[in-house]
């Protein structure tokens, strides 16, 4: 290749839908950059997005089809699938097996795969990991609306004079939604933001209003607003009476639940005064978008919380208009994709429902199939509830980690280690997941892989390739569709390529459809490959008569209801299923971090992602700290009546008392003992089936270890178990954070044991004090350091981290090295703020206290922090107070 080649193409990770230029570079490098002319984005990437070249390394990819343990020809493990499958559902009926898919499949491989299993199959036991982060909010708009319509754009958060963000910390989970939130108020100067969440994250930085509720309270705080709004005379009712039903069932249960003002604010902890502010902003604001995501729907009420929300819209009418709307956002790149084509176990494909005579008969008749799943089949928890019962005995996962995101994840992990066939199709060779797996099938990553997506605003993305296929990893709906064919069904999953998936479910979309249903895009069922190829983003629906697309649903005020109203839903709130007591007595709330996704099995792979925040941790209020006698920087053990983990603790008033923060990243293969989701209980919605990952009792205390320390390496390692140990991948080493219960006799040969011996050797000792520093050098290059002490009070990592750039290693970076700090030529460039631009805290304090940077702007201007997803923006800001 003499020449860069460029494809546009849609970021991976949150379902902000991001376009991206992936350029292929004539030395085989690849660069990313914002794609200006994605509507979704405009050109914007946040720091995971910019990394994105960062993690097509084939190091640790899944490359070949492996049969326990052992690498075989794809004929033989596709024979050992079917096979194995085919014995199960021979002997136990179909619904003794199970596919767990996920929203990082494309629309294609996810359609294919819901048609196998619901369509020829026969059973629904087909669920995906979108049940743990939007399954809420689709049931909500289901009630609410008669489908799962997500009615807004982004361009209503541009227009509206007041967003509500509620349960979501936009400015980590979505940075470049919230960048355009944060542009709209700088644009409009009448534009307020309110934010709702126990924690003070670094959303509320663009906040007029923080309202820091107590846990489980959502929909007392919205059933209070209704009546509120009720009393204030700000119903529409022309709309009300004209285009909704149920609104005095509705209002009735609010008033019977939420006296006044004074009542919602005892019941959710708040200031009554902030309350009312609330309450009147929304009452006396038309154009008033609510932005919801997990803190909302990861509960036991998600459902009602969702329809708490909805039910204030629909009073004012404040929805299929310009700048207003309840508007759920989506944690996943393709969550709306399994949703179109029914990738939940309670849906057909197309927005259809399965227990509907008339849906079942139309896609029994499109499928050419007599054998259509009628009844739901088993959600996420209830999968693996049942393997681990043994009612489920073969089960197909695809592109998720359920061993590491599910709730009571050991009790996960020990069915599918019970499970008689596991089979696990993914891109990464080594996942907790994985390692539970009987049949590993090697699929594309990010990069080598064709099809599309549909983000939070119901817009559809083209993702393509700019890589070749890797070893011989496949598209999922290639191996799907094998399968397919090994189990008999070829003729009805003959596809050759991801257009030709695309085109069937577009025409079923629209099949006998009428503008009955909201799901339709038939008018895209005859692209040919070239236009398939050439296909720009646009919303749906998308019909012969509306071919541009649809900005935003119900502008007609018609609804997909049996009547065409919108319905109001009674909503009596409950409190979380599991009470705190005396045992378990703070609520454990989990959630994402700025710079990781998922399970970190990609962005792990980015050094500069894992820069900002290196180790699993606990955020605790100082009152809590000093209760519980945790300190900052120790190390915590956390337990539930499900499980235990350790983390660093982090002492921050931004947490509310009584509560505690745990990020849901870390796995075996990072960590030894922080996986979350092992402590978190397993209770769902009843009706949504979405875990309470928000509210879970726990205890906390100091975990006293008899050691701790951490190497710095050249190499990758690998290290004796230890109680606590994290991998980090750094920018030219690898680190290593290290706790021990078993006392170390000879730190010396200790320390060889892990780095070898071969090289240079520096050591420091002092057996008294328990305290052991020692450093490896070959070629005058720092190879390897090892530092250990009686307690968690250890040198800084990044000053360390800074000599393996350094060549050769200087007498005076060796002396520094064994004294544990650093000479006065080694300025600590600090704790890394900015991820996009490698900016470390020291550097942006340095620029501030010599007067250089008197603002943010300044920051940027001179060190670029700041300048590209601007999530890192509310951490500079704290450096200048």
């Amino acid at each position: 290749m003499n020449e860069n080649v460029t494809i546009s193409t849609t970021c991976p990770y949150c379902g902000v839908g991001c376009g991206v230029l992936a350029t292929n570079k004539p030395d085989g490098t690849i660069s990313v950059e914002g794609d200006q002319s994605h509507p979704a984005n405009l050109g914007r990437l946040c720091s995971k997005g910019s990394a994105l070249a960062d993690t097509i390394g084939l190091d640790g990819r899944l490359l070949h089809p492996q049969i326990n343990g052992q690498q075989t020809s794809w004929d033989e493990a596709l024979d050992a699938v079917a096979t194995g499958f085919q014995k199960v559902i021979d002997e136990h009926g179909p619904d003794a097996v199970a596919f767990y898919v996920s929203g990082q499949l494309l629309t294609e491989d996810y359609y294919v795969a819901n048609k196998l299993m619901k369509g020829f199959i026969g059973s629904a036991n087909i669920d995906t990991n979108s049940r743990l982060c939007m399954s809420s909010a689709a049931a909500g708009y289901k009630r609410a609306f008669g489908s799962d319509s997500v009615p807004c754009s982004y361009e209503d958060l541009e227009k509206a004079d007041l967003i509500v963000i509620e349960g979501s910390n936009t400015a980590w989970c979505h940075p470049v939604v919230y960048q355009r939130i944060s542009k709209a108020k700088q644009d409009n100067p009448n534009l307020k933001i309110i934010v709702i969440d126990p924690r003070k994250t670094a959303t509320c930085d663009i906040a007029d209003l923080h309202l820091s509720l107590k846990p489980g309270t959502d929909a007392t705080l919205f059933n209070g607003l209704l009546r509120y709004l009720n009393h204030s005379d700000v119903i529409d009712w022309d709309f009300v009476n004209h285009h909704t039903e149920g609104f005095s069932d509705a209002l009735l249960s609010a008033q019977d639940s939420d006296l006044n003002v004074v009542h919602v604010a005892q019941t959710c902890e708040l200031g009554s005064h902030d309350v009312e502010l609330f309450f009147q902003l929304f009452a006396d604001t038309e154009k008033v978008v609510t932005l919801y995501s997990q803190g909302v729907n990861q509960s036991s009420s998600g459902t009602d919380n969702s329809n708490s929300i909805i039910n204030c819209h629909l009073a004012t009418g404040r929805i299929g208009k310009l700048g207003m709307g309840p508007f759920s956002i989506t944690g996943q790149p393709n969550a709306m994709g399994g949703r179109e084509v029914g990738g939940l176990s309670n849906q057909l494909a197309a927005h259809m429902e399965l227990e509907n005579l008339k849906h079942h008969d139309l896609v029994s008749r499109f499928w050419n199939t007599d054998n259509l799943a009628s009844t739901a089949g088993a959600k996420a928890v209830d999968i693996f509830n049942d393997v681990a019962s043994g009612k489920i005995k073969a089960i197909w996962i695809m592109a998720t980690n359920p061993v590491v995101t599910l709730p009571d994840a050991d009790k996960v992990r020990a069915a599918l280690q019970a499970c008689e066939l596991v089979a696990v199709s993914d891109c990464e060779q080594n996942t907790d997941t994985t390692a539970c797996a009987d049949i590993l099938l090697p699929a594309l990553a990010w990069g080598e892989k064709c099809g599309t997506v549909t983000n939070s605003e119901r817009r559809i993305s083209r993702q393509r390739n700019i890589l070749a296929h890797p070893g011989e990893a496949e598209e999922d709906w290639w191996i799907i569709s094998q399968v397919a064919e090994k189990l008999g069904f070829k003729e009805q999953f003959n596809y050759a390529s991801s257009a030709d998936i695309f085109r069937e479910h577009a025409a079923l979309s629209g099949f006998e459809n009428d503008g009955k249903r909201d799901f339709d895009i038939s008018g895209l069922a005859t692209l040919s490959d070239e236009q398939y190829h050439q296909l720009q983003p646009i919303q749906w629906p998308v019909t012969t008569a509306n071919p541009q697309g649809t900005e935003r649903l119900f502008t007609d005020k018609q609804f997909f209801t049996p009547t065409g109203k919108a319905q109001f839903i009674a909503i009596t709130p409950r409190p979380p299923v599991n009470a705190t007591n005396e045992d378990y007595p703070l609520v454990l709330n989990t959630g994402r971090v700025r710079d990781q996704w998922h399970t970190m099995t990609r962005t792990a792979r980015s050094a500069k992602l894992n820069g900002h925040i290196p180790e699993p941790f606990v955020e605790i209020h100082p009152l809590d700290a000093e209760k519980w006698s945790v300190e900052q920087g120790a190390l915590a053990q956390v337990d539930s009546l499900w499980g235990t983990l350790l983390a660093r603790v982090q002492i921050t008033d931004t947490q509310r008392v009584g509560s505690i923060f745990v990020p849901m990243h870390w796995n075996k293969q990072t960590a030894s003992l922080s996986r979350v989701d092992a402590v978190v209980n397993p209770v769902v919605d009843p009706i949504s089936g979405q875990p309470e990952f928000k509210h879970t009792p726990v205890k906390i205390k100091t975990y006293q270890a008899v050691w701790h320390g951490f190497i710095l390496s050249r190499t990758r390692l690998t290290l004796p178990d230890t109680h606590y140990c994290v991998s980090i991948k750094g920018e030219q080493f690898w680190r290593y954070e290290l706790a021990g219960d078993a006392t170390i006799d000879n730190y010396s040969a200790w320390a060889k044991q892990q780095i070898g011996q071969e090289g240079e050797w520096l050591e420091f000792a002092d057996q008294t004090a328990q305290r052991f520093r020692a450093g490896m050098i070959k070629h005058d290059l720092l190879d390897a350091v090892v530092f250990v002490a009686p307690n968690h009070e250890l040198p800084t990592r990044t000053w360390l981290s800074q000599l393996f750039t350094e060549s050769p290693l200087s007498d005076e970076s060796r002396s520094n090295l064994l004294a544990g700090k650093p000479g006065a030529n080694q300025p600590d460039v600090g704790a890394l703020v900015c991820a996009c631009f490698g900016v470390g805290e020291n550097t942006i304090k340095d620029a501030i206290s010599c007067g250089a940077a008197k603002s943010i702007e300044d920051i940027g201007k001179q060190l670029k922090a700041g300048t590209n997803c601007g999530s890192c923006i509310p951490e500079i800001k704290k450096l200048f107070s």
